[in-house]
């Protein structure tokens, strides 16, 4: 038996070339009979196999065990798995030996035939006719080990999805959580809309972006890093709830949580405040989880997680205070921040502000330590830009942070739609940008035009879809939620 990948590969061309000298086409448009998806004939076998009448099934062979003058397959079609039996006695005999020296595991095959229990009471289709429906040319990982290189499941994910079935659950999983946020956005009055992948400026976040060129109009594009800032024109254009979902890009690190390239659910609503919003999205995701996996309640990295009636609140510099024994952080000086970072074993960038810093201190040492589902609040104004201030106080924003098992879920805030002073928010985020902060926001004046037309008081929030799917799957690595994730050349 060939051992090398190279060695089978060329071993099955020749059983190709074998099926194509015997007529049959390897790799034909359909299928000449109908088929039924294994599930829905698993579901109502008792009543087929009564009836007699001759069944279709069309799918991929994951195993083929021959005894002799017959063998039982197993046929994977997406929607299950069902036993198939082929006899040397119940078929032609040329067609079953053809089946036999040319059909594979991996092979796609289409069979029809009558349904019967096995003596263990298995369901099986007996096989009367079959086709080949594509040739397999190299061989499946070994069915108990399957891909045990984890950067080869990332790269080679149709293999993964096809061999583990708990990582197609993954994405099952994912599938419903984009389903139901929907269903449960659109029954709150939202209108989902498309806002620009490639933006002229781009903006909505404190990240550095990817940029490109535009040859025909000769003039640089950014993917987006969020769909904020054209979601907030909408509001000025009259929209009053509006959410998207969809992807964002920022040319960051690659870690546990982070991906260049990931998915949000991004919504904006008029005449609201950061209070309600946090409120309403608490619930929504709620909701959602027990639609999605039955429970009010899952287990992630061994912690049972529960969400409240009322989800408990803490202020970022509490936060500080409490998970990183900072004493009153919000009265240090840059330099007593930059030695307690360091302390941390964190390595801050000289123009890197003292909120900067704090707020990386938050990330690497205080949230991980926030298990249960928590709202991290009233964040320092230099971090967000974007968010109005609290009423009274000059240094702070209304702004929540959703953290849950150490994971910023949701980012949300009230909206800044004084043009002024979002005029001056830019221009001190442009005063880092001189300083070779990449991350700073850059200075839009067309947005700040569209706020000068007027908009409405309103509150905005960003849900992480691929963090949302690891909380429910009990994942802890964002790239095995991610179908196809960014990774480097081999």
């Amino acid at each position: 038996m060939a051992s090398s990948g190279e060695e089978i590969r060329r071993y099955r061309i020749k059983k190709l070339e074998a099926l194509q000298k015997a007529g049959i086409a390897s790799y034909p448009s359909k299928i000449s009979f109908a088929v039924l998806a294994a599930e829905d004939i698993k579901k109502h076998f008792k009543k087929l196999a009564s009836a007699k009448k001759a069944l279709g099934i069309a799918g991929r062979i994951l195993a083929k065990r021959e005894h002799g003058g017959s063998m039982f397959l197993d046929i994977f079609d997406g929607s299950g798995k069902l036993q198939v039996f082929l006899g040397k006695d119940k078929i032609d005999e040329k067609s079953y030996s053809l089946f036999s020296e040319t059909i594979d595991i991996g092979d796609f095959v289409a069979l029809q035939g009558k349904a019967f229990y096995t003596k263990r009471k298995e369901a099986t289709i007996e096989v009367a006719e079959w086709e080949i429906l594509a040739k397999s040319l190299l061989p499946m990982p070994e069915k108990w080990h399957g891909l045990q290189d984890v950067e080869e499941r990332f790269r080679k994910r149709y293999l993964d999805i096809l061999m583990n079935p708990e990582a197609r659950n993954k994405f099952n999983v994912r599938a419903q959580i984009t389903s139901v946020m929907r269903a449960l956005l659109d029954k709150e009055g939202y209108i989902e809309v498309e806002t620009p992948f490639l933006q002229p400026l781009y903006g909505g976040a404190l990240a550095e972006p990817f940029k490109t060129h535009h040859n025909a109009l000769n003039m640089d594009l950014y993917l987006r890093i969020a769909p904020e800032l054209y979601l907030k024109r909408l509001l000025v254009g009259g929209f009053q709830k509006v959410y998207e979902l969809g992807k964002s890009f920022r040319n960051e690190g690659i870690d546990l949580t982070h991906n260049p390239e990931f998915t949000t659910i991004e919504l904006y609503e008029a005449y609201r405040d950061a209070k309600y919003l946090k409120d309403f999205i608490g619930r929504i995701i709620f909701t959602l989880i027990k639609k999605v996996i039955k429970k009010d309640s899952f287990e992630f990295g061994g912690n049972k997680i529960k969400f409240p009636k009322i989800i408990p609140s803490i202020t970022f510099w509490q936060a500080l205070e409490r998970h990183a024994l900072i004493i009153q952080p919000e009265k240090l000086s840059r330099e007593d921040i930059v030695l307690r970072a360091k302390q941390f074993g964190l390595s801050p960038e000289p123009q890197d502000s003292k909120e900067k810093i704090a707020n990386e201190i938050f990330s690497k040492i205080c949230r991980p330590k926030l298990i249960q589902p928590i709202y991290v609040i009233n964040h320092p104004i230099e971090i967000s830009p974007l968010a109005k201030g609290l009423p009274g106080n000059n240094k702070l924003v209304d702004r929540f942070q959703m953290i849950i098992a150490g994971m910023e879920l949701v980012n949300g805030f009230s909206e800044l739609n004084d043009p002024q002073e979002q005029r001056a928010r830019f221009e001190f985020q442009e005063g880092l940008r001189s300083k070779e902060d990449k991350e700073a926001h850059p200075l839009d004046e067309d947005f700040i035009e569209a706020l000068e037309y007027g908009m409405p008081p309103a509150a905005g929030l960003a849900v992480s879809v691929d963090r949302l799917t690891m909380l429910l799957t009990d994942t802890h690595n964002i790239k095995e939620v991610i179908l196809f994730p960014i990774m480097k050349p081999k």
